[in-house]
């Protein structure tokens, strides 16, 4: 038997989560799951665009994260939109609750990984963005592109 892979392996990533909201601070939790969600996950069969956390019974689930079923699973295959338990310190638990409270704020995972081994997700604290500051970003973006361009063409010259 091999060791287990030591670092970081991306698995998922909500990239729609920076362009709708303003994240206000990332925490890395860990995730309950059977073992056909693992292995469906490792496969990168996963998709976080709809997926949100909330802090129920001070304990935090993840709603609306999907994970399709395992190929090779039989009867014995996993929901593919169950709620998900998340692992965190009790007193952080708290803490997220108390945010959650706050008007505006919500959970929001950014992006799952298997760390060691584990699969971990990490988790953004975040404002939904007001249209107006969509549209700022995507000019700014716009702004930038441009700029590198021209620098990028006036270095060939």
């Amino acid at each position: 038997m091999g060791k287990k892979g030591k670092g970081i392996k991306p698995v998922v990533d909500n990239r729609r989560a920076r362009y709708e909201y303003h994240i206000k601070e990332n925490l890395e939790a860990g995730l309950v799951l059977v073992g056909t969600e693992v292995k469906s996950l490792r496969m990168g069969k996963a998709n976080l665009r709809d997926a949100y956390a909330v802090v129920k019974d001070g304990e935090i689930w993840v709603n609306n994260f999907h994970i399709s079923p395992y190929d090779k699973g039989n009867q014995f295959n996993h929901d593919p939109l169950r709620p998900k338990k998340l692992l965190l310190h009790r007193r952080e638990i708290n803490r997220l609750y108390a945010l959650q409270r706050e008007k505006g704020l919500t959970l929001i995972p950014l992006k799952i990984y298997f760390k060691e081994g584990r699969a971990k997700m990490d988790l953004a604290v975040a404002v939904g963005k007001k249209l107006y500051d969509k549209r700022e970003d995507i000019a700014s973006r716009d702004a930038w592109r441009d700029m590198e361009r021209s620098l990028k063409e006036r270095n060939r010259a």
